[in-house]
C-alpha cells in the first residue's frame, strides 16, 4: 500500500522517513521525564508544537494540515485548557485582517490595475537596464501599498519582466536575467513586511509579538515606523549585492530599442480598484486620528469589493480565490504559539537557553547577535513562515527578558533577519515559480541567502537598533 502514496514524486522509503521522524520526535519529548521547571501541559505542548515544526520543515503534509492537525493534537493530549484555547487563532482580528487584504489584493489584481503600474513603471525605464533594474526595486516597495501580496505581484511582474528581456534579446542565462529574476524571488517581498497590510509575515509577527508582550494590537503607522527601515534598508543593500554579483549584464548591445508596453485605455474596474485601494490606505495612516484598528479599513474594503453591483469580484470568485491556506496556517500558528506561552512551555524553553548563554549576561549586542545567529539557523529548516515566527518569536522574548533585554526589540530582530533570507527556492512561495522559470540554480540561491544574512544582521547592529532607540524601543527597556 505504502506504493500507492506518494507526495509529489517522493520515493516510499523518503516518506516514511518523512512521516516517521515527526513521529519519532514527538514521542520522545511528550515520552520523556518530565524536565525541571516544565509542566506537564508544556510538555504537552512543546511535543505538538515540535510536531509541527517537522512537518512544515519536511513539508510531508500541506502546510495547512499540518496547523489543522496541531490543533487537534492539543485537545487531544490536553495541551490547552479546553477547545477555545486550542481555537485561539481563530478568534483573533489578525486572522480576518488577513482576509481583508488578500480581497483588497485580489480586487487589485483582476481589475488590471497592479499590470498597469508595472507597465507604467517599466515603460519609463527607457531602454536602460540600470534604469529599470532601480525602478524594479521602487516598484517592490511601491506597489505594495495597492497589492500586499509578494506571491501576487511576483506572477504578475515575472511576465512582464520576461517579455522585457525577450525583446532586448537576452536569454535566460544570461546575468541581466538572473539579477532581475534574482531580486525579484528573494527581494520582492522585503517591500511587503515593511506594511503590517503586507501580507502573512508581518501580519502574524505583529500579533505574536503584541500578545507576548501584552501590549495593544500594533497600529497600521506603529509598525511601519519600526519596520519601513530595517525592511526598506535589507531590500537596497540586497539590491546592491545583486546588481555587484550580475553587473557584467547591465550594459546591452548597441541598436536595442527601448521596449514598448501599451497598456491599454483605463477601464471602470480599475478606478474602482484603486478608489478602495486608496480609502483603506488612507483609513490605515490615519488610525492615528480615528482609532480604528487595522482589521476594519480590511474588512470594510473587503465588504466594497464583494457588494453587488459596486464591488469588483463576486463571492464564488472569492471562494475560488481567496487563498484559505493563508487563513489556516495563521490561525493554527497563532494557536500552537498562544499554546506555547500559556502553558510555559516557551518560558521554559527560553530559560534553557538563558542558561546555555549565561556568560553573555551583562553583553546585550553579543546577546542579541546570538539570537539572530540561531533565527538564521532555525529559517533554514523552517521552509514555512509563519511556523518560523510562531516558534521564535516567544522564545526570543522569553530569552531577551530573562537576560535584561527589551523583549520587543528580540521579537522584531528575529523577524528582520528571518524574512530576509531565502535559502533554497522552496523556502518562500513568492519565490518558487520565479526561480523555477528563470532556471535559477540552488547554488546561487544558497549563496544570495548567505549574502542577505549577513546584510540583514549587519543592518540590524549598524543602523537598525539605534533607530529604534530614537524611537523609544532601546535594546534595554
Amino acid at each position: 500500500m505504502l506504493d500507492a502514496i506518494t507526495v509529489g514524486n517522493v520515493r516510499p522509503s523518503a516518506l516514511a522517513f518523512r512521516i516517521g521522524l515527526p513521529v519519532a520526535v514527538f514521542l520522545a519529548i511528550i515520552l520523556a521525564p518530565n524536565p525541571e521547571g516544565l509542566s506537564d501541559q508544556g510538555q504537552r505542548a512543546l511535543a505538538v508544537m515540535a510536531l509541527a515544526v517537522v512537518l512544515w520543515a519536511t513539508e510531508t503534509l500541506h502546510i495547512a494540515v499540518t496547523g489543522l492537525l496541531g490543533i487537534i493534537l492539543l485537545v487531544l493530549f490536553d495541551a490547552v485548557e479546553d477547545t477555545g484555547a486550542a481555537l485561539y487563532g481563530f478568534s483573533q482580528p489578525v486572522t480576518y485582517f488577513l482576509v481583508g487584504i488578500l480581497t483588497l489584493g485580489m480586487a487589485v489584481h483582476r481589475s488590471g490595475l497592479a499590470e498597469r503600474l508595472a507597465i507604467y513603471l517599466i515603460r519609463m525605464a527607457g531602454g536602460s537596464p540600470k534604469a529599470l533594474y532601480v525602478q524594479m526595486l521602487a516598484a517592490f516597495a511601491g506597489l505594495t501599498f495597492a497589492l500586499p501580496s509578494a506571491s501576487t505581484r511576483g506572477a504578475i511582474m515575472v511576465h512582464i519582466y520576461e517579455q522585457v528581456m525577450e525583446h532586448w534579446g537576452v536569454e535566460k542565462t544570461q546575468p541581466l536575467n538572473k539579477a532581475v529574476m534574482m531580486a525579484m524571488g528573494g527581494l520582492n517581498r522585503l517591500g511587503s513586511t515593511a506594511l503590517l497590510a503586507g501580507g502573512i509575515t508581518p501580519v502574524v509577527a505583529a500579533a505574536l509579538i503584541a500578545d507576548f508582550g501584552g501590549i495593544d494590537d500594533f497600529s497600521w503607522t506603529k509598525w511601519f515606523m519600526l519596520m519601513a527601515v530595517p525592511f526598506y534598508l535589507n531590500l537596497i543593500v540586497g539590491g546592491f549585492y545583486v546588481f555587484w554579483t550580475y553587473r557584467s549584464g547591465f550594459t546591452l548591445p548597441e541598436g536595442v530599442a527601448a521596449v514598448e508596453l501599451k497598456p491599454g485605455p483605463i477601464q471602470a474596474r480599475e478606478i474602482r480598484a484603486g478608489l478602495i485601494a486608496l480609502g483603506t490606505a488612507l483609513l490605515w495612516f490615519t488610525d492615528f486620528a480615528h482609532g480604528l484598528p487595522p482589521t476594519v479599513p480590511a474588512l470594510i474594503a473587503m465588504t466594497v469589493i464583494l457588494l453587488p453591483g459596486v464591488g469588483l469580484v463576486n463571492w464564488r470568485e472569492f471562494e475560488q480565490n481567496m487563498g484559505w491556506t493563508n487563513f489556516f496556517v495563521i490561525a493554527s500558528s497563532l494557536s500552537l504559539a498562544n499554546a506555547l506561552i500559556s502553558s510555559g512551555a516557551a518560558e521554559w524553553f527560553a530559560d534553557s537557553l538563558v542558561g546555555s548563554v549565561e556568560g553573555l549576561r551583562g553583553h546585550h549586542h553579543w546577546i542579541l547577535l546570538a539570537m539572530a545567529g540561531s533565527a538564521a539557523a532555525v529559517r533554514v529548516v523552517m521552509p514555512n513562515i509563519a511556523g518560523y515566527l510562531a516558534f521564535i518569536i516567544p522564545v526570543a522574548m522569553s530569552t531577551g527578558a530573562a537576560l535584561g533585554l527589551n523583549p520587543m526589540v528580540c521579537g522584531l530582530a528575529v523577524v528582520v533577519v528571518g524574512d530576509s533570507v531565502v535559502f533554497y527556492p522552496a523556502s518562500a512561495t513568492a519565490s518558487v515559480f520565479i526561480y523555477q522559470r528563470a532556471e535559477i540554480r540552488a547554488s546561487e540561491v544558497v549563496r544570495m541567502g548567505i549574502a542577505m544574512t549577513v546584510i540583514a544582521v549587519g543592518v540590524l547592529f549598524t543602523i537598525v537598533l539605534p533607530y529604534w532607540n530614537l524611537v523609544g524601543e532601546g535594546l534595554t527597556p
